[in-house]
Formats: structure tokens, sequence, C-alpha cells
């Protein structure tokens, strides 16, 4: 009865409202990509356009206890976005325009519902870059990004999604509508509500409009390939590089599986016997750039790189960026791909590499590595034929080992992807009980009733 209130209440308050309630109709809203993780089944999924709708839908879920569940493109690799029996998904992927562009200030205010590729190209069309890039870029949501601290192939140089957050929009728990931040690139007032904030993963409130920080368009990227007969190789050239105080764009590495599968789907002309390959780029421009590749490339010879090869134009650059911006999706054709998110001290990466090989021996499962190199931030991907009925029993298995060994080398369990249902549980082991209960305080103090995406990022 309860429910069929509150659809009639939110029906008669916004009879624009999209509101989807069928099974058929909300299964796709159901979880993210990530294999292995449980889901709910949703009440409904509603379509804000404006923050006032969301307002009013978490106010009406709020008076009922009704949990609610916020979710952009579903591009999440935690189960962040992955609905509970009996909620309210709101799916922000209507409140996706694009406010305003203040070249001036360097800041562009956007909704949260923009697909981060779309925000991209609005800003350079105005000699603008907005640096943060996950890989999903094409089909994640602005918010989305925000709410789990994204990353991408541009952090090595210029930093993560939260460096880039200047002011948010937010609809507290109890429908309620507050904004941090501004325009100022300093401001101390207060606790860091912004910062709390992202990649808080929409237990804390939900983000309907974001301010970020902007650059100038730097130059187009020049890139350089160089592969190697082993990823220690291709490890101990991301440490000459480093060394060498060059700091790339991008610095991505790929192992031999990953090679494999890409070149398998994609047939970009990879060197199919090699056992890693560094993506390189510099956007320096002009002779600072090549200088910097010629650098890099240097270094890459040193550690023993086989085959270098550099884009000779932006076609063939793109080309070359497709081979890891396609590595999970090439994964999934080969079978179940589970894709995991760890970060070390970039002077641990080789130690990384050799303990998940010895998971891998050990357990008899293949392991692919590919990842931000440059900042130590590695994707573990644990691949099982789609037929093999052991498959979530084993990669549970080889997981947590992988867990236990990225914190023994004094890693996180989680560099970009977020915590969501996966990896809740190792959070006391990461960070200790006091911590974690001073997470709780702040949860509890934002969100007394716990109907703001139930059951993640804290442990049970």
């Amino acid at each position: 009865m309860t429910d069929q209130l509150l659809l009639d209440e939110l029906r008669a308050a916004l009879p624009e409202l999209r509101l989807l309630t069928e099974p058929d109709e909300t299964e796709e809203y159901r979880k993210d990509e990530t294999e292995f993780v449980p889901f709910g089944r949703p009440l409904a999924v509603a379509f804000p356009t404006s923050t006032q709708d969301v307002a009013d839908i978490v106010r009406a879920c709020a008076r009922r206890q009704v949990p609610v569940v916020t979710r952009g493109g579903g591009s999440g690799l935690s189960g962040g976005a992955n609905a509970v029996d009996g909620c309210i998904v709101i799916a922000m992927t209507g409140m996706d325009q694009v406010l305003e562009i203040d070249a001036d200030n360097l800041v562009v205010v956007t909704q949260s519902g923009v697909i981060t590729a779309d925000l991209e190209k609005a800003v350079e069309a105005k000699g603008l870059l907005y640096p943060p890039d996950p890989a999903s870029h094409e089909l994640s949501c602005i918010g989305g990004n925000i709410a789990e601290n994204a990353g991408g192939l541009r952090c090595v140089k210029y930093g993560v999604t939260r460096d880039y957050v200047l002011g948010l929009e937010v609809v507290l728990a109890d429908g309620e509508v507050i904004r941090t931040g501004g325009r100022n690139v300093k401001d101390v007032m207060g606790y860091d509500l912004t910062r709390l904030l992202v990649g808080s993963e929409g237990t804390l409130g939900i983000i309907t409009e974001a301010t970020l920080k902007l650059r100038p368009l730097p130059a187009p990227k020049t890139t350089l390939l160089a592969f190697f007969p082993s990823v220690g190789q291709a490890s101990e050239a991301v440490s000459r590089i480093t060394a060498a105080g060059v700091t790339p764009v991008t610095l991505e590495m790929l192992d031999r599986h990953i090679i494999d599968a890409v070149e398998s789907a994609l047939h970009l002309g990879l060197d199919p016997g090699a056992g890693a390959m560094l993506m390189i780029e510099s956007d320096a421009g002009g002779e600072v750039a090549a200088r910097e590749l010629d650098t890099a490339a240097e270094a890459c010879r040193a550690a023993g790189a086989t085959t270098l090869d550099r884009a000779t134009d932006p076609d063939e650059a793109d080309a070359m960026r497709e081979a890891r911006r396609k590595a999970h999706w090439s994964l999934q054709q080969l079978g179940q791909a589970r894709t995991e998110d760890v970060s070390v001290p970039r002077s641990r990466l080789a130690d990384l590499v050799e303990a998940i090989a010895d998971i891998s021996e050990r357990h008899d499962m293949e392991i692919g590595v590919f990842g931000h190199a440059g900042d130590g931030n590695f994707h573990p991907c644990y691949i099982t034929g789609h037929d093999d009925p052991r498959a979530e029993e084993r990669t549970e298995a080889v997981r947590r080992e992988v867990y236990t060994a990225v914190l023994a080398l004094g890693g996180t369990i989680t560099g970009e992807h977020g915590t969501g249902l996966t990896k809740k549980e190792f959070m006391q082991q990461q960070y200790g009980p006091r911590a974690v209960a001073a997470m709780r305080a702040i949860k509890a103090a934002l969100d007394p009733d716990g109907i703001l995406n139930p059951g993640k990022l804290l442990p049970d």
C-alpha cells in the first residue's frame, strides 16, 4: 500500500515526470557493469529534469522511508549504482544541460547528467579543457564521475575528478537543497563539504549540478607506443621516465593478455608477441613534446623495449589510444571479465605485477593487467569462460588475494572505481575501525534514516 501511495504522490506532484514501473522497463536500470555483484528490483525508475524534481522525489521517499539509489550512465565497476529491492532509482540522464561556460574564470557549470565526452566537446569548442577523462567517457555522466571521484588516462599529469570540482548543488536526504563552494579559486570557509561529497557515491546526497574547473586547451597529443618482452621491463621504463623528469599526459600499460584481446577484437596492428605495451603521450606541443617523447623513448630502450611506434598524425594517434580505451570491452569478448581497480606506490608496480602473476598461476586463472602506470593505478582483470559454473567462486578467491597483496605493498584497493558493494568489507582492513566509525558518524549526520544508496560504501 505504501508503495502505491508513493507512486500516486509522485505522479500527482510531478505530472511531467517520466516514471517507469513495469519490470521489463526497469530491468536495465537494476545494475552497473560489475560482474558477480547482487542487485535488487526497484519500485520505480524516475527521470528528473531539474533539481526541484529531485528534491520533490527525495522528500516523498523520506516521508515513507523508501530507499533512493542514484544512477548516471550505469558504467560503474563497483556495484555503486545497483538497485536495492523496493527503491526508487533516480536516473540523472535527463539532467543533461551544460548551463554555462565561463571562460573568464575558467569554469563550467553543468547538470550532473551530462555525458563526460559531451562536456569535453562543449568546452573544447571554446578553446578549453576539462582534464578528467575516464575510459568510459562516452557513457559515464559527470555526476557519476564526481560521486565516484573518477580517474582517467590524463590523471598522471592533471589529477583526478576531485581536483576539478569547485562547487556542487546537492539534494540532501530530507529533500533540502544546499550549495557548496563556487567559482573562487581559493575558499577555506568552514568544513570542505565539496570534497566530502566527491567520492561519497550517493550515500550523503544527490549531486544535481557542478561547477568545474577548466584549463586552456593544450596542443594536440603526440603518441608513442613501446613494446617490451615483459611487464617487469615496462615497469622499469615507467620508473626511468619518471626519474628523467618527464610528466607525460598519458602513461598507460597493457600486458600480453590485454594486447592479445585488443588485437583480436580490433585488429590495430599491435605487436602480438609482446609481453607488455606502454602508451606514452605528450600534450606539451612542438619541440617540447618531441623532447618529452624522445626522452621517454630513450628510457624505454634502456629498459629493454623491442619496438617503438610513434604516431605520425592525429588519426593514427586516435587508433593507438583506442587500444587502451577498449581494453575492458575486448576482454569481455573472450569471456566473463571482472575488472578490478587497485593502486600502489609507483615504485611497487613491478612487485604488484609479480604478486598477481603468482596468484594467477596458483589459481589457474588468466588475469590480465592494464591501467594507469604513471600513477600506480592498475586494473587486474579476472577472466573466466562464459560456461564456467565456478566463475564467481573462483573470481572471489582470487580478488581477495589480490587485495591482500595490494595492502601489503602499501596500496589501496580502489584508486578510481569507488567502493560500492564490491570493496566495502575491506575498508576496515585498509583504514582501521576508528576511521570507519568516523565515516559512519558522517553518514548518520547527513542521512539519519539511511535512505540514500543503502548498503553501499560502508561495511555492514
